[in-house]
């Protein structure tokens, strides 16, 4: 799935097209007794079109019923058209990634450790397949054995290539990756037709998407309305009988027969046709939107619960700092120049190519302004670090010897330095203190027998991610920082970043407590995790989202795999989440209040005719016409038209999703209420009355 793809929102018109069609597809009763609104829609029309042909058989004027039954069908395509075309940008992105299945052979390792040639997809789980440079991985697999390059870039988007390797949180390969490097053998991990990229492909067609409970619960709502409405229609030609005898022994007229066209009509009004055809959009839109961010949810369900997380487990490191200690300042012991410090420190560092080696070159470059120096001379040894000695140097052939300048942990700088003949000032040992109690690193530099003072190596905190936890505040969700560092050094970066809460030298058992005990108290609790012992947490998590790059563990145990592995996205998925949640909550406000305004276009121009005052055109009822329309069928077909158009124009905002802004609930409550409320209020009373204007104005009644 290319970047490219993942930017691109609209629709094309091939798109729209194949739309279409899908949405013609969907008339098969069996498709639309999912959506018991449009059934019902679709059974109303199927019900006009019986009369408009036996009317027509009968000789009579049908102009009306046909565009009454015209404009019912239109209300049930259109409710597939946005069902569809939600599906259709999911069909395009599992069509890019069908053509990522290449048909290989894999290279089979059998017990004798000999290699055989047999087609991947018939590989079974627990087998071995050997991958070197060039090859593709056949199947979803653990590396058991060796390192390599693999290229994900059929997967993520990624060109850069990463290294995947056998005993860490990094061993997990995806079937259709290639590698690029060196030779691993893979455990199988999935069976044939079940690959990280089958389910793939079903998710993002919407083939497994499940119903959450949230949408079943207001499929109930919905459906408890139209059978009630149902049932008020069926009664209602009796009743209305009852009424034009009442109306005649009170001395008025009564010519108040209702047609099946329009009773019909004031049914499919009634019923909350608006949110029962754009439903299951917005739950596909959603979906549709954690992949276009390269996000798999495994269910509907977890994107839902997204939007109802308070509570947010993050990792520090790559979350919430950079992930790599960086040189912050040089601190000279007593008697040395910051220069002579920032020299030996820089030398030290020139062939060190970690990222705190080249942070320390940068800061000396950066305060002062030293640079690099001809480090090809036979003279010059340098000296990498190792576990066993931490620490690394440089050791220079001179006239008069050998000078050695070594850069380390505190306490191994202070055991060479004694080695030499030197000492360790208590000056420098109140700096290390000093810089572990702030939450940074300190390392030592020393050359030959003398400490020449510390260098500050900090954990940076990533540029803008106080705010982003400020705005989960403001969203009413609490953060909870965790980590392995002891807790003074966990406090400081807590501070520094903003979260509310933090959880230090973190275990996995910790961690699986901490979200239990949350849970306990209420609250819905997400994470995110990658190696196998963040699998059990993740499995507890409401919302457990792994990263690609982790174990087969932990993407089996989270509900959501992040494929660019990008630690940060969690705060993303909850947004995604909430607007799903929004966009529901004021579609169907919308709708309900939509309905309301509805009944006062079509509820009086059908009963306008029940009470006629002897001598007038007019009845009582009359005045509940404060729309002004023209007659009672051009209200009746004005309410229809309305009905069927205002699903085509909220498809947009259905697939789009109502714009999120990080507030407390009870202001996006108001929000709501105020926009979608009174909006949905007022929109059919303009939009009634300018249809039944240009009704009228075509004498289409």
């Amino acid at each position: 799935m290319s970047k490219k793809q993942d930017r691109k929102a609209g629709f094309d018109g091939d798109m729209l097209r194949q739309a279409f069609f899908d949405a013609l597809r969907k008339f098969n009763p069996a498709t639309l007794a999912r959506n018991p609104v449009m059934f019902v829609t679709a059974l109303g029309a199927l019900v006009t079109t019986v009369v408009l042909f036996v009317d027509a058989a009968a000789g009579e004027n049908v102009a009306f019923t046909f565009q009454i039954t015209l404009w019912l069908w239109f209300t049930v395509l259109f409710a597939n058209f946005a069902e569809a075309l939600a599906e259709g940008r999911g069909k395009a992105q599992a069509d890019a990634l069908k053509k990522m299945r290449t048909h290989v052979h894999a290279r089979l390792l059998k017990d004798d450790s000999s290699e055989m040639s047999v087609p991947a997809d018939s590989l079974k789980k627990g087998q071995r397949v050997v991958c070197e440079a060039g090859d593709t991985i056949p199947a979803d697999g653990e590396v058991v054995e060796g390192i390599a390059s693999v290229d994900e870039s059929a997967i993520t988007g990624e060109s850069a290539p990463v290294v995947r390797e056998s005993g860490g949180d990094r061993s997990a390969v995806t079937g259709g990756t290639k590698v690029i490097s060196d030779r691993i053998v893979v455990q199988v991990t999935s069976e044939a037709g079940d690959s990280f990229l089958d389910r793939m492909i079903s998710m993002v067609e919407g083939a497994s998407r499940q119903k959450t409970p949230n949408e079943i619960a207001l499929g109930i709502l919905l459906v408890a309305l139209t059978l009630v409405f149902l049932v008020v229609i069926c009664t209602l030609p009796a009743m209305t009988g009852y009424l034009e005898g009442a109306a005649g022994s009170l001395g008025f007229g009564g010519s108040g027969h209702i047609s099946i066209p329009a009773l019909v009509s004031l049914l499919v009004c009634l019923i909350p046709t608006t949110i029962g055809g754009l439903l299951s959009a917005i739950g596909i839109s959603g979906i549709d939107r954690l992949v276009r961010r390269n996000v798999l949810a495994t269910s509907g369900r977890a994107v839902e619960a997204a939007g109802d997380i308070d509570v947010l487990l993050l990792d520090k490191t790559g979350t919430i700092t950079l992930g790599n200690r960086m040189a912050s300042e040089f601190v000279p012991a007593p008697g040395i120049s910051l220069e002579r410090l920032g020299d030996a420190a820089q030398f030290s560092s020139l062939a060190d190519e970690t990222p705190e080696g080249r942070s320390i070159v940068v800061l000396a470059k950066e305060t002062l302004n030293l640079r690099g120096r001809d480090v090809s001379s036979h003279h010059i040894t340098f000296i990498p670090f190792t576990a066993i000695t931490r620490m690394s140097g440089v050791d220079v052939q001179e006239e008069g010897g050998i000078l050695s300048i070594r850069k380390g942990a505190a306490d191994s700088v202070a055991e060479w330095v004694k080695e030499q003949g030197g000492f360790f000032p208590a000056e420098v040992r109140a700096d290390v203190e000093r810089i572990s109690n702030l939450g940074g690193t300190p390392l030592v530099v020393a050359e030959g027998s003398e400490i020449l003072g510390t260098i500050y190596l900090k954990d940076v905190v990533k540029g803008g991610i106080k705010e982003r936890f400020a705005q989960l505040r403001e969203m009413g969700i609490r953060t909870v920082m965790v980590t392995g560092d002891n807790p003074l050094t966990a406090a400081s970066i807590a501070a520094e970043a903003g979260v509310d809460d933090f959880l230090a030298q973190a275990t996995p058992e910790m961690k699986l407590d901490r979200i239990r005990a949350e849970q306990a108290a209420g609250h819905l609790v997400a994470m995110t995790g990658d190696g196998t012992n963040d699998a059990p947490a993740l499995a507890q998590a409401d919302v457990g989202v792994a990263m690609n790059s982790g174990t087969q563990a932990a993407r089996e145990a989270g509900n959501m795999v992040d494929l660019d592995s990008n630690p940060t996205k969690l705060i993303e998925i909850v947004e995604i989440g909430k607007q799903l949640l929004i966009t529901r909550g004021a579609l169907t406000t919308f709708s309900f209040a939509n309905d309301i305004a509805k009944y006062f276009a079509i509820i009086p121009a059908m009963f306008a005719g029940l009470f006629i005052v002897a001598g007038s055109s007019e009845g009582p009822l009359s005045a509940l016409n404060i729309m002004g329309l023209g007659s009672p069928e051009s209200a009746i077909l004005s309410a229809v038209i309305f009905n069927a158009l205002i699903i085509i124009v909220l498809i947009p905002l259905a697939l789009r999703g109502v714009r999120y802004r990080p507030s407390a609930a009870a202001a996006l409550l108001r929000r709501n209420i105020f926009i979608y409320g009174f909006g949905g209020l007022i929109a059919p009373f303009i939009g009634i009355k300018l249809i039944d204007l240009l009704v009228n104005a075509l004498h289409l009644v």
